[in-house]
C-alpha cells in the first residue's frame, strides 16, 4: 500500500538529500564556478553560472527560465524563472545571488581553495557555501522534495537570481521596476545572511541600510619636512582625526541628532528582548561600546552605528619625516528605518561645519548605499513562516525585525510592494567575505527540512 503524501514525508526527503550526499555534490558543482563579480576578468563566469548551473536544475523542477541583460553595464546578468501551477494560487517570489566576493586565494589556509569544496569535519569549505550559493541551493532542493512527495507544490514560484550583489546590486532596482509584472507575487521568501545561533532557526523581515563615504582633507601639493615645517603647516591627519572624533563620543555613541533613529518603539524593543546576541561564534562583544541605554540586541538591530572602515595619510607602509598633504578615511553608517536616508550626508555636512571642520570634504562612494527596510514582526506572513519553522524545529525561531547588515531588500519591499521574510541558512562564524568561508553540515541539513516543511505548509493552506 502506497503511503499518502505528507508533510513528514517532504521533510524526510529533504533531509535525505543531505544524508545521501546529493546536496553536497550539488554544492560542490556550484562552488567550482569562479563567479567573482568584483573581478572583471571573471565576467563570463557570471553568465555561465546561470546558463550551466542554474538553468538545468530549474528545468528539472519544472521551471521555465530566462537570462536578462542587466540595465546597468556595471552589473552582471540576471535570471528569472517561474513555475506557474495555477494563476489562482498564491505566488512566492524567492531570490538568490550566484556571485561571490573576491576569492582571496592566497589567504586560505593550507588544504583549502575557494573554488574547490572541501569537506572537513562538520564544515563544508568553499567560496559561496554560505554566501549565497549554498543558501539558494537549499531552497531549490527543498522545493524539489515537496514536488517529489506531493507531485505538485500547491503554489506558484518565481525565482530571481542576480550576479552582482557583491558589488552593490547595480541595475537590480531598475530591473525590478521594469519587470514588475514578470516578478509579481504575494510575498518574498528568500535566504541570505546568518542565523543568530547555529542551532535555532532565524527569520528577519528587512535589513539595516548602509551608506559608505570618504571624508578627506586635502591641504596642499606634496609633503613637507616635519622639522623645517612642523608647527607652521596644518596637519591633515590631525584635522581629520578630530573631525572623526566629533561624530561619536569615546564609546561610539552617535552625536549627530539626525543620525539617531526614531523607530525603536516599544513593540520593536519587545521583539528584540532576550535574543542571544552576545553568545555563540565570533568575537566577544564589548559591553561598554555603543549606545549606553540600549541592550546589545537593540544596538545592532534597532539602532544606527558609525564605523571607520579604513584611513590613511602619508605612506603608512614606509613613513618619512614629513607633514603629509592630505588624509582620507572611508566611513560607513548602518541605519535602521526611521532615519532619513536623503539627509544622512547633508546632516553630516551641517555637523562638520558646526564643529569647525569646513575643510573636511564628504565624498559619496558609488554603489555605497542601501536603504533600510523593516516588516512588522506581527505581519501575517511573518507569523506564518515563524509558526511553520517552529513546527518543524520543535522550538520557536529567533524573530528579528531586520538584519543588522544590508541587503537590496527595498527592491522587493518598495518597488515590488511585497512583504518580505528572510530565512537565513548560515551562521555568524561562517567567514563570509573572508578566507576559509564555510557552511555547517548540521545547519544545512536542518535548513533543508525547515524549508521543505514551510513550502509544504504554503501549498497546503495557501499561506496566512
Amino acid at each position: 500500500m502506497t503511503a499518502q503524501p505528507s508533510r513528514e514525508g517532504a521533510v524526510a526527503r529533504a533531509e535525505a538529500a543531505f544524508d545521501s550526499g546529493r546536496f553536497t555534490a550539488d554544492l560542490r558543482d556550484l562552488v567550482t564556478f569562479q563567479t567573482e563579480s568584483q573581478n572583471p576578468a571573471q565576467a563570463p563566469e557570471l553568465r555561465r553560472y546561470l546558463a550551466d548551473a542554474m538553468a538545468p536544475r530549474l528545468a528539472a523542477l519544472g521551471f521555465s527560465a530566462r537570462i536578462f541583460e542587466n540595465p546597468d553595464p556595471q552589473g552582471g546578468p540576471l535570471m528569472v524563472a517561474e513555475r506557474i501551477e495555477d494563476p489562482g494560487l498564491p505566488t512566492i517570489l524567492t531570490y538568490g545571488h550566484g556571485d561571490v566576493i573576491r576569492a582571496q586565494t592566497d589567504c586560505w589556509r593550507a588544504g583549502l581553495h575557494p573554488f574547490r569544496l572541501v569537506e572537513e569535519g562538520e564544515r563544508l569549505y568553499g567560496r559561496g557555501t554560505a554566501d549565497n550559493k549554498g543558501q539558494h541551493l537549499i531552497n531549490l532542493t527543498a522545493l524539489g522534495a515537496v514536488l517529489a512527495e506531493r507531485g505538485r507544490l500547491g503554489f506558484n514560484v518565481r525565482i530571481l537570481i542576480e550576479m552582482a550583489e557583491e558589488t552593490g546590486s547595480p541595475g537590480l532596482h531598475a530591473f525590478c521596476a521594469a519587470e514588475r509584472e514578470r516578478l509579481k507575487a504575494d510575498v518574498l521568501i528568500a535566504s541570505d545572511g546568518p542565523r543568530l545561533a547555529p542551532d535555532t532557526p532565524t527569520i528577519f523581515m528587512g535589513s539595516r541600510g548602509g551608506v559608505t563615504f570618504d571624508l578627506a582633507v586635502d591641504l596642499r601639493d606634496g609633503a613637507h619636512h616635519s622639522g623645517n615645517w612642523g608647527g607652521l603647516l596644518s596637519d591633515p591627519a590631525m584635522i581629520l582625526a578630530h573631525a572623526l572624533a566629533s561624530i561619536t563620543d569615546r564609546r561610539g555613541q552617535i552625536r549627530i541628532p539626525e543620525w539617531r533613529p526614531t523607530s525603536l518603539t516599544p513593540e520593536i524593543r519587545a521583539a528584540l528582548t532576550g535574543l542571544p546576541v552576545a553568545e555563540g561564534d565570533g568575537p566577544a562583544i564589548d559591553p561598554d561600546w555603543g549606545e549606553e541605554s540600549l541592550t546589545p540586541a537593540e544596538r545592532v538591530f534597532g539602532w544606527n552605528s558609525f564605523a571607520i572602515l579604513a584611513m590613511s595619510s602619508g605612506v603608512p607602509e614606509a613613513p618619512v619625516n614629513a607633514i603629509s598633504a592630505s588624509a582620507r578615511a572611508t566611513c560607513q553608517l548602518r541605519f535602521v528605518v526611521g532615519t532619513d536616508p536623503d539627509d544622512i550626508l547633508p546632516a553630516l555636512r551641517r555637523h562638520l561645519d558646526r564643529e569647525g571642520f569646513a575643510q573636511v570634504e564628504i565624498r559619496p562612494l558609488e554603489g555605497g548605499a542601501f536603504k533600510a527596510t523593516r516588516l512588522d514582526p506581527s505581519h501575517p506572513w511573518a507569523r506564518f513562516v515563524a509558526a511553520s519553522l517552529g513546527h518543524t524545529a520543535g522550538r520557536a525561531p529567533h524573530v528579528l525585525p531586520n538584519l543588522a547588515g544590508s541587503l537590496p531588500n527595498d527592491c522587493f519591499s518598495e518597488i515590488l510592494g511585497l512583504p518580505t521574510v528572510w530565512v537565513p541558512h548560515s551562521y555568524r562564524g561562517c567567514s563570509q567575505h573572508a578566507p576559509d568561508e564555510h557552511a555547517l553540515k548540521a545547519l544545512c541539513r536542518d535548513a533543508l527540512g525547515l524549508m521543505a516543511g514551510l513550502f509544504w505548509d504554503i501549498g497546503e493552506s495557501g499561506g496566512p
